[in-house]
């Protein structure tokens, strides 16, 4: 009974050990000892073979029942293969070729004013509504808001199954190569990944609560820093993450930090490299013990209650009170309010710069060809959303640090957190968009309506 015993505790203490000293503590002291670098190229050179499978027939038999027998047949099906399997960047995700305008009336400018003498009562032509009318079916295929709420697709396929084109079934062998990277993603990394992630609970619940019965005192600062930066670094490598920090001199020191939003994942991903004060909507059940663990360290977290949030001042005065003292940490904010497909910065909401001090800016890109951690919360829940990166390759980006900026004297709230979106637009290779996130969830507001029919009326007005 004891052998049994003993052959048991050894069956489940040694791949603890090997989680534990090859994962788990490199991740705390953010040491890399090589191997998701030696992963990653890994991956790519399987991407590569799914690649070439995807181009190569079936067999010499289908050559024959193809034609395929001259060397230009055999170029050119090598160049319609490579259309099918790997897609053009630029038109990857987007079902028709458009003009690109800010407004719409901005592409009825240039053919209203060729034909504005046309445009009277008296040489009205049908045809001179075409234009209009190809603009808005235009937009109801696809415009420019809603795209950026679905994930990306992809310059060429990864193995994964988070993708519109159904590149698995090509042929046969690039199946039994899907399957294979099916059965690793779910047998393999999910498991340890899953197990990792317990472990993190569990040190986020009892560091927290050691700390919180300490004193109020520098030690406890210098420790919950460190406690933090270590799990969310342990949290990182739940996703085999690989994150490239630039510019490290540029790193929040206090006031607010600002950055464009694509997943949850962001928090980790920049808490793991500073330490930051979050603010957000009070939670109960899971997610509210979260927030009363990290609460419990001292750090000023600003949690809000429900009824509290639409009090737009109360928000207000919280922050500035957090910002205006030096001996605070940084607070973390994401102006959009909701997460973006990793393609573009949309509008940012003016209240985080109305309280005044210095921001902060941060740009996060992804490397999509590994994972999407684009979260689509109206389609998918959380833990949905927590399997799929879980079961994805890795986790890829950059972090930007961009160097400080102030509101000016004579500028607008609105305008200084257009200029701030602007610069991680630039700086992240996103596009500046003007629209509200929240259009992912609302209808558009009859303001924006009626904005875009004055422009409308503007230029086809005539005397």
């Amino acid at each position: 009974m004891e052998q049994l015993l003993f052959v048991i505790l050894g069956l489940f203490l040694t791949p603890f050990s090997c989680l534990v000293m090859l994962i788990v503590l490199p991740g705390c002291f953010g040491i890399s000892l090589g191997i998701r670098h030696f992963y990653i190229n890994f991956l790519l050179r399987m991407f590569e073979l799914g690649y070439q499978i995807g181009q190569k027939p079936e067999s010499d038999s289908e050559l024959i029942d193809q034609g395929v027998g001259h060397e230009d047949d055999d170029e050119e099906e090598k160049r319609d293969d490579e259309k099918i399997f790997v897609p053009n960047a630029s038109s990857a995700n987007v079902l028709i070729v458009k003009d690109s305008t800010k407004h719409l009336a901005d592409g009825v400018k240039s053919v209203v004013n060729q034909t504005v003498e046309r445009i009277g009562k008296e040489n009205f032509q049908f045809s001179d509504v075409f234009y209009f009318c190809k603009k808005g079916v235009e937009a109801i295929i696809e415009d420019e808001v809603t795209k950026r709420f679905t994930a990306e697709e992809l310059p060429s396929w990864n193995l994964l199954t988070r993708t519109s084109m159904q590149y698995q079934y090509l042929n046969i062998r690039l199946t039994l190569l899907w399957m294979a990277a099916f059965f690793f993603r779910y047998m393999v990394l999910l498991p340890v990944r899953l197990a990792v992630t317990s472990i993190c609970m569990v040190y986020l619940l009892v560091s927290s609560a050691f700390i919180g019965y300490l004193p109020d005192s520098r030690f406890k600062q210098i420790l919950n820093k460190y406690s933090s930066l270590t799990l969310h670094r342990m949290f990182c490598r739940c996703f085999s993450a690989i994150i490239t920090f630039h510019n490290r001199e540029n790193r929040a020191k206090g006031g607010i930090c600002v950055a464009n939003h694509t997943s949850p994942i962001d928090i980790a991903i920049l808490s793991s490299d500073n330490v930051y004060a979050f603010i957000g909507q009070l939670h109960t059940a899971f997610m509210g013990m979260l927030q009363r663990a990290m609460s419990r360290t001292g750090t000023d977290h600003i949690w809000f209650e429900r009824s509290e949030m639409r009090d737009r001042m109360k928000v207000t005065q919280r922050l500035k009170e957090h910002v205006d003292d030096p001996h605070k940490l940084p607070i973390l904010i994401f102006p959009e309010g909701t997460c973006i497909n990793n393609t573009s910065v949309m509008q940012f909401k003016k209240g985080s710069f109305e309280i005044g001090g210095t921001i902060y800016p941060v740009a996060i890109k992804y490397n999509s060809s590994f994972g999407d951690p684009f979260w689509n919360s109206s389609k998918y829940s959380m833990v949905r959303y927590l399997l799929m990166m879980m079961t994805s390759w890795a986790i890829v980006c950059d972090v930007w640090y961009l160097p400080p900026m102030v509101k000016g004297e004579d500028e607008e709230a609105i305008e200084f957190a257009n200029r701030v979106k602007a610069a991680i637009a630039k700086q992240g290779g996103l596009l500046d968009l003007t629209w509200d996130g929240q259009l992912k969830r609302t209808r558009v507001k009859s303001i924006f309506k009626a904005k875009e029919q004055e422009e409308y009326s503007k230029i086809i007005k005539t005397d």
